[in-house]
């Protein structure tokens, strides 16, 4: 409602129970969780989400974030891609195809013990399916994630490179949204100059907020806010009727410096 804060970004509209967020709470606010438990610690686990919106501005003639993954995906030993995505299915989700999985490149990408069935495919399949996980709505997470070789039962070599397409309402990723913002930086950091600006078309109508996997937008006084838990996915711009949320990639280096960092912690070739 105009001139009232909307405090509604909770464990409701990431479909999570009561017991489920007090659950997460404590497990992210013991003592001392990011520096002995592996899936918090940035050696361990480094995830980007990747900003695929066809309204992002950006300078002349540089390259969409997609053309990252098609350069992973052209440089991978080897690619796997999972029949359907776990979080989808076990949520029995009703607003993204279930049937778009995981893609996973690299040695250890061959080596899930989980009865979950994936097939190898070649450079041509995995660019296709990332792009119908895009064209469907989904925003690509990629990097290195401890969590998922437990996920998948793969032991961990470092030679395994995560590309999830994750959805707002059903991803494991909804989960840390009860983290605090020194526990979540290392492991999922903000993109280098990747800006979200909300600007003054707003009528605050709260579909960014009903949108936002992590909670990290209220509305106050009739205007939507981000807080200082965004990872600047872009799923709010996307679904913005007033398209009055911009993302802007300033950096012309921006896919070459993410490219450098993650091979920088990940051997997927």
């Amino acid at each position: 409602m105009a001139g009232k804060r909307n405090m509604k970004k909770s464990s409701e509209i990431r479909g999570l129970s009561s017991g489920a967020s007090l659950i997460a709470k404590a497990f992210f606010h013991l003592p001392l969780m990011d520096r002995w438990h592996p899936w918090l610690r940035p050696e361990k686990s480094d995830m980007r989400w990747l900003p695929i919106n066809e309204d992002i501005r950006m300078q002349e003639n540089m390259p969409m974030p997609v053309e990252l993954l098609d350069r992973f995906i052209s440089e991978a030993s080897h690619r796997v891609i999972f029949d359907d995505c776990g979080c989808r299915r076990a949520f029995r989700c009703e607003n993204y195809p279930v049937e778009i999985g995981c893609l996973l490149m690299g040695d250890s990408a061959l080596e899930s013990k989980r009865k979950w069935p994936f097939r190898e495919v070649g450079v041509e399949e995995a660019r296709a399916h990332v792009r119908r996980a895009v064209e469907a709505g989904l925003v690509p997470v990629v990097g290195k994630a401890r969590v998922d070789n437990f996920i998948f039962g793969i032991k961990d070599r470092s030679r395994m490179l995560t590309v999830c397409f994750c959805c707002e309402c059903c991803c494991v990723t909804r989960f840390t949204a009860f983290a605090p913002v020194k526990h979540l930086d290392p492991v999922q950091p903000w993109l280098e100059s990747v800006s979200v600006t909300f600007t003054d078309r707003c009528k605050g109508c709260g579909k960014c907020v009903e949108h936002c996997y992590i909670g990290a937008i209220e509305i106050v006084e009739g205007k939507a806010v981000k807080g200082e838990l965004c990872r600047a996915c872009g799923r709010c711009a996307t679904v913005c009727p007033q398209k009055s949320i911009e993302i802007e990639i300033s950096d012309p280096e921006f896919i070459e410096k993410t490219y450098e960092r993650i091979r920088s912690y990940v051997k997927y070739d």
